[in-house]
């Protein structure tokens, strides 16, 4: 099936995030479902995702990606600041934005996140009643299961950037910035030795994305726990877990898959980023349209769509 891609805009918290809506081509006798992706850490719309989006429209399934304020296109006046507040607002916004569009049922919308868009579609999934089903893919699932991933020395330096960034926060000066990934033992948010790489494989030449964050996200990520909303998700909810994950540790994500009720569990030989790329992509894209079609095309759709994907 053909996919129009069309870029759009949608408001968030007084701003304007900018969004790419990928539909299914072939004209619907109904409304057609719709799912929206939320992108990882620092991510863009433009980086790993949207051949994820092109295989839902594929599908019969509309797919919306969308720029986090600060990020891409998107609007915001700090740029490169991770705010989870505000882009758990952002995904609110994406939803009724999407379910306010004509040829989309809004009875079935679906959710997908990936890495910290994970931990963003676990804690949504929890609360907003009108998400159908929802994807977390290599999520982030709690902070804490990240400490000892960071050497001692550079975890004391990154913690002295943090404090000084949330200093400049409360002071109204300018943000104190830290490289997104590097490579071990360097400072930067996130320094495995999959992290740097990962990054490269999976950003496009012309991307917006940028290679800083403000410092403070290290830290104030380490006491979210997203995870600790699974019991309340009353939604059928994928997990997807790479077992050789450096970035997202794979054990606390698997609990976290058996404490939500209609939680369901798929697990890859892979890195963090080895989801995204051949030979695992292929696997773990169609285990989502197999999900997607269950839960938003229906039973005989859903044979339809795993045959053709």
């Amino acid at each position: 099936m053909a996919v129009d891609r069309t870029d759009t805009t949608f408001r968030s918290g007084g701003d304007e995030c900018a969004a790419t809506l990928f539909f299914p081509a072939a004209p619907a006798e109904e409304d057609v479902p719709a799912v929206i992706l939320a992108q990882g850490f620092t991510g863009t719309r433009e980086d790993g995702i949207p051949q994820f989006a092109e295989r839902f429209a594929e599908a019969g399934i509309a797919a919306l990606t969308l720029d986090y304020r600060g990020f891409g296109d998107s609007g915001g006046d700090e740029r490169f600041v991770l705010s989870i507040e505000r882009e758990l607002e952002d995904v609110a916004s994406a939803i009724a934005y999407v379910r306010s569009l004509d040829r989309i049922d809004p009875s079935r919308i679906g959710l997908w996140g990936a890495s910290f868009g994970g931990g963003l579609t676990i804690e949504t999934a929890a609360s907003n009643r009108a998400i159908a089903c929802a994807i977390a893919l290599v999520p982030f699932v709690a902070g804490p299961s990240m400490l000892g991933a960071v050497p001692p020395l550079n975890a004391a330096k990154l913690t002295a950037k943090a404090l000084a960034d949330i200093a400049a926060r409360r002071r109204g000066r300018e943000r104190v910035m830290v490289p997104v990934a590097g490579p071990p033992g360097s400072l930067a948010a996130m320094t495995s030795p999959d992290a740097l790489p990962g990054f490269e494989a999976i950003t496009p030449a012309g991307s917006r994305h940028g290679d800083e964050v403000a410092a403070a996200i290290t830290v104030e990520a380490l006491r979210w726990r997203p995870g600790k909303k699974a019991p309340e998700i009353r939604c059928p909810i994928l997990f997807q877990v790479a077992r050789n994950d450096l970035d997202t540790p794979p054990d606390p994500a698997v609990k976290v898959s058996a404490s939500a009720p209609k939680g369901e569990l798929k697990t890859y030989d892979c890195g963090h980023f080895g989801v995204y790329l051949e030979p695992q992509f292929e696997r773990v894209v169609e285990d989502q349209v197999e999900f997607l079609g269950r839960h938003l095309l229906g039973a005989r759709q859903a044979d339809g769509a795993g045959a053709t994907a």
